[in-house]
């Protein structure tokens, strides 16, 4: 699972990293170090162009009479994408890429969680894919969300949790991202655990959805796995 993350770095960072042609105009980005599920975070498209477009974490269908399914669908598991009709008629039309560039994972020990956040090894961007859709509420507004796809971890991953999300490498975005020109069957093949993470425990101070500075990431004493 996949319940909390960060995007620390600036607008031009991630333009120029994802080679981005449009960025929505009226969309104020401001980088955060505590994203929740049902926060607004900017996700890269592609419609000719690669676009980046705000949206809300946490994957309402098109059908759906209101907002409940969100709280459901912050993760959507590669095993079942096909299975699952929610998903795999999202697979051929609407692939995403979810910009970060780290996150949270909590590691079971005894009744109490330990918090650790993970991240890329060269402290580069985590590029996660995702699945989108649009919702008009009852307003007749449109409303975009997102999911995340999740895998199983790598080994040392699978220390603090059973699942992690699926991080795309750079020459795998495109076929992700261009749903006209590459068919579900082939995209899915780009889909695997992504080797070149660290991690290190962090506060509960994170816990708090309201706690969104650096101390969310500051790194505590060394702290044992139970192995």
């Amino acid at each position: 699972m996949c319940g909390r993350k960060t995007l620390t770095k600036g607008k031009i960072q991630i333009l120029e990293a994802f080679l981005t042609d449009e960025w929505e105009s009226d969309y104020t980005y401001v980088p955060s170090y505590n994203i929740a599920p049902t926060n607004i975070v900017p996700i890269l498209l592609h419609d000719k162009i690669r676009k980046i477009k705000p949206m809300h974490w946490g994957l309402i269908p098109n059908w759906a009479k209101d907002r409940k399914f969100a709280a459901k669908m912050i993760n959507a598991r590669r095993e079942t994408l096909t299975e699952k009709q929610v998903f795999s008629q999202l697979l051929s039309r609407n692939r995403c890429v979810v910009i970060s560039d780290g996150y949270f994972e909590w590691k079971k020990s005894g009744k109490s969680k330990q918090p650790y956040y993970i991240y890329r090894k060269d402290n580069g961007f985590l590029p996660m894919a995702g699945l989108w859709s649009k919702w008009n509420d009852e307003n007749n507004q449109s409303i975009f969300t997102y999911t995340i796809i999740t895998t199983e971890p790598t080994k040392e991953l699978n220390q603090i949790h059973n699942r992690m999300p699926v991080i795309l490498k750079e020459d795998d975005i495109d076929t992700w991202l261009k749903c006209k020109e590459y068919k579900p069957e082939k995209a899915l093949k780009k889909l695997h655990s992504f080797p070149d993470l660290n991690f290190y425990p962090v506060s509960k101070f994170v816990n708090s959805i309201r706690n969104n500075s650096e101390e969310c990431i500051r790194k505590m004493g060394r702290v044992s796995l139970g192995f």
